[in-house]
């Protein structure tokens, strides 16, 4: 078997764990960008803030997608819901609207996000 390529060792991402948080960090960042600027002109401070934001959100995606596997599937489904619910709240007080109402709509997105990772642990793991 000269052919054979040898074992890869370590821990490496595929392509879809790299992509996916990619192309969600890009679509947040976008969105982030188009709620701040709030039907202005376009300017270099809302790309750049577009991009600051779809940075941080691909790199927290996959930050959580290598610490998440050596998590227990409670703590590691609260951390998704807990993500999604400061994303979803972040980008809700982006239009201005009461920070209650920011907070209420993070509240129920997290707990959604959290419920359904939940059940998908609990059935998919060994």
């Amino acid at each position: 078997m000269a052919h054979a390529a040898p074992a890869a060792r370590g821990r490496h991402l595929d392509r879809a764990a790299l992509t996916v948080p990619l192309v969600l960090g890009l679509l947040y960042g976008v969105y982030a960008a188009f709620m701040k600027r709030q039907t202005g002109p376009v300017d270099a401070g809302n790309v750049f803030y577009g991009i600051l934001c779809g940075v941080v959100f691909a790199a927290c995606l996959v930050a959580m997608a290598r610490v998440g596997p050596r998590m227990m599937r409670e703590l590691r489904a609260a951390m998704y819901g807990a993500f999604a619910a400061i994303a979803m709240g972040y980008l809700y007080s982006l239009t201005g609207d009461s920070v209650l109402r920011s907070v209420w709509i993070g509240l129920l997105t997290g707990a959604g996000v959290g419920i359904v990772a939940f059940y998908r642990y609990y059935t998919h793991e060994p």
